[in-house]
């Protein structure tokens, strides 16, 4: 196989864009032929890039490290022809790789490993995985040597940007993703306007915000609409895990509207609380400004949820709803993503279920392929819930890679009717997971240490039982002392005890005492 860096079409160009869609036109016929059939040989490709705002990626810690949360996808080596070749930015270490071939059902851990490539680019800046791979011909010509047959392989990635489509085109296979060209639709901005469009209803609120004079104009416009309206949530349109969110308060805005203007324009830098620490005014201005965003209305209830359907559009246009999450935030003002229980509280669940349903469809007819999320607030109505769209994720997410992992330990399946997910021989599973799991104190352990940590305390995860913790993020526990955790278990409450012992026994093994100070 040859690949010649002369013979490449420039990125974004005319050449590349109709390289990519010939490329993209060869995956239904590839699904059908290969996707239903366990022992075809194929080849995927994983690039777990966050290629998104490296401003809006340096704020969260350990960012380097969510590389590694694509690493489930190793248990599809259980597929006993399938390749997969897995890059990142710099070497995963092996004891995190063995944790995970050591998951694997049915297959011996060395005959997996003959199956995967491991390649890193021996990069840990903050730059998109992407970038650094294309920035590196003899990087790109390794991995498109690892690659069999391109008629049986294609990439899978974390967000499909003009980088993935670059490398797709370059390596000559395609992206189980959505062309870049629909990434608006994932945007804060796009989001609101498919959601207007399909009808389901979405807290008041403006889209398209171009700059601090868009911004004054949509926070007086929402409160001369609703002279009741306490707080207004402001987003970023690239914002990633709820960092780009920013709460504006009304508490001290004139009682009537005779000078909001000027009292908005005035209070912007000083009651507009960031949920990203050490964010400043004048850089969020300037990052509004960049890529624009949103403001809503806050939705204000003494009970509050936050659910989210995800879905996927395969390759012939059809529509799966995968799975449904109740999503857990913190950060300062509950804007941040931590984790999830799955599923959905049964409460809102047929609602946003059918809300996604619709929100599915009308991505289908933009052609929108693979994996994306609908999120929600519902709050309290009489007679029940009432739920509102937020936001449409076009990636994977927080909430796809717990599922994943529950999907490839167990074999079961979702059932979008009742949210229940049915093991194979019967039974449900449901569990609680987060990649927000953090304390100083944890610094300087290792993989292995978490592992021996919990294999002691019984709950490593059981292939007889199918229940216990598995593990995810472990390359930034001895740098920043973060991990992931998914902890399954035969009920929801089971499931939230077994986190919170994994949260106990590492706060043992480091001498660490929630609540006593630092």
């Amino acid at each position: 196989m040859e690949h010649t860096s002369h013979r490449w079409p420039p990125p974004g160009s005319p050449e590349e864009l109709a390289a990519f869609a010939r490329l993209q036109d060869r995956l239904p016929e590839q699904f059908r032929r290969i996707f239903s059939d366990d022992r075809a040989p194929r080849t995927v490709v994983v690039i777990p890039s966050l290629s998104l705002d490296p401003d809006e990626l340096k704020k969260i810690p350990g960012v380097m490290h969510y590389e590694e949360r694509m690493l489930c996808l190793l248990m599809l080596l259980r597929l006993p022809r399938t390749r997969l070749v897995y890059v990142t930015s710099t070497e995963v270490s092996p004891a995190i790789i063995d944790y995970y071939l050591h998951l694997l059902p049915g297959v011996p851990s060395a005959h997996a490993r003959a199956r995967l490539n491991l390649f890193d680019c021996g990069d840990p800046s903050v730059r998109p995985l992407t970038a650094k791979i294309l920035d590196q011909p003899d990087m790109v010509e390794r991995i498109a040597q690892a690659i069999p047959d391109r008629a049986a392989a294609h990439l899978t990635c974390f967000a499909s940007t003009p980088l993935e489509r670059t490398l797709a085109v370059r390596l000559g296979i395609p992206v189980y993703a959505s062309d870049p060209e629909l990434a608006y639709l994932g945007s804060k901005t796009g989001g609101r306007r498919l959601l207007r469009q399909v009808g389901v209803p979405i807290p008041d609120g403006f889209e398209g915000l171009r700059d601090e004079h868009d911004l004054v104009t949509a926070l007086v416009d929402m409160r001369g609409r609703n002279p009741a309206l306490r707080r207004a949530v402001v987003k970023l349109n690239e914002g990633f895990s709820g960092e780009g969110n920013a709460l504006f308060d009304y508490a001290l805005a004139p009682e009537t509207s005779s000078g909001l203007r000027q009292w908005v324009r005035r209070a912007l830098p000083s009651i507009l609380h960031f949920e990203a620490t050490g964010e400043s005014w004048e850089r969020y201005r300037d990052k509004l400004a960049t890529m624009g965003g949103i403001a809503e209305e806050f939705l204000e209830a003494p009970e509050r949820r936050s659910p989210s359907v995800q879905c996927r559009i395969n390759p012939l246009g059809e529509i799966e709803l995968v799975s449904s999450h109740d999503q857990v935030l913190g950060g300062p003002n509950d804007q941040v993503f931590v984790g999830c229980r799955f599923p959905a509280e049964p409460w809102y669940l047929a609602e946003i279920t059918d809300m996604a349903r619709a929100v599915a469809r009308a991505m289908a007819s933009h052609d929108v392929l693979g994996r994306f999320g609908v999120d929600f607030v519902s709050v309290p109505a009489e007679g029940g819930w009432a739920s509102y769209a937020i936001e449409v994720n076009l990636r994977k997410g927080g909430t796809t890679l717990p599922f994943l992992m529950l999907q490839f330990l167990t074999g079961g399946s979702y059932r979008a009717d009742d949210g229940l997910y049915e093991l194979p021989l019967g039974g449900h599973r449901y569990y609680y997971a987060s990649d927000n799991v953090q304390e100083s104190a944890y610094r300087g352990l290792t993989p292995t240490d978490l592992i021996d940590f919990m294999v002691y305390e019984g709950l490593h995860f059981d292939a007889a039982t199918q229940q216990g913790v598995v593990f995810h993020l472990m390359g930034a526990l001895p740098d920043v002392g973060k991990l992931g955790v998914v902890a399954i278990a035969d009920r929801p409450e089971a499931a939230e005890r077994a986190f919170d012992r994994v949260v106990e026994t590492l706060d043992k093994a480091v001498g660490y005492q929630p609540g006593a100070g630092s």
